[in-house]
């Protein structure tokens, strides 16, 4: 999907299977360069935030949507509850094990 970095699309397929072009829609139009001080980040810079809030929706698009609100409003905290915040490294091993997951 345009606008979103191959392993953040791969994701969004995975966490919803049925909604994937849905899901994937709310994190480019609303989870991206609109976030505070993200203006001049890319698909591949924002991996860390989208992450957050395709593991927090657990597959649910209200939950999703709710996880990109509070990012529009402070994406740190979007981290924290995702448990992204400790390690810079924590969304790339979630994702890869998500990936990976049966």
């Amino acid at each position: 999907m345009d606008g979103l970095s191959p392993k953040t699309w791969l994701l969004a397929q995975k966490i919803f299977p049925n909604d994937a072009e849905a899901a994937g829609r709310v994190l480019v139009e609303e989870c991206g360069q609109n976030l505070p001080f993200c203006k001049d980040y890319d698909e591949f810079i924002l991996e860390r935030l989208r992450f957050a809030a395709l593991k927090i929706s657990q597959g649910d698009l209200h939950r999703l949507q709710k996880a990109v609100d509070q990012a529009k409003r402070d994406w740190r905290d979007e981290l924290v509850w995702a448990g992204f915040a400790e390690r810079l490294e924590a969304h790339s091993e979630w994702a890869d094990a998500t990936l990976d997951a049966a």
